[in-house]
């Protein structure tokens, strides 16, 4: 087992997951500012594409698939 200045590391620390949700939620908080840097950067032509795009994906999420990619969530069973 890994030690830490002579403490045991835990699986969960040791892979970083409990970092995973403070650095969800930091990239989260860029995410306005990274799309408005898109969308200033993108040719004004681009533009209507852009919002038919972004309008037909939300138009299609589903909630139910929201965990799809979730290694060991089954989102049936909550």
């Amino acid at each position: 087992m890994p030690r830490r200045s002579g403490l045991w590391i835990s699986p969960l620390e040791r892979w970083g997951i409990n970092l995973m949700p403070r650095d969800t939620l930091a990239a989260l908080e860029q995410l306005p500012e990274a799309t408005a840097r898109l969308r200033k950067n993108l040719p004004k032509h681009a533009h209507p594409t852009l919002a038919r795009f972004e309008a037909s994906v939300r138009h299609n999420l589903l909630p139910a698939e929201a965990y799809n990619m979730v290694p060991g969530r089954d989102p049936q069973n909550g």
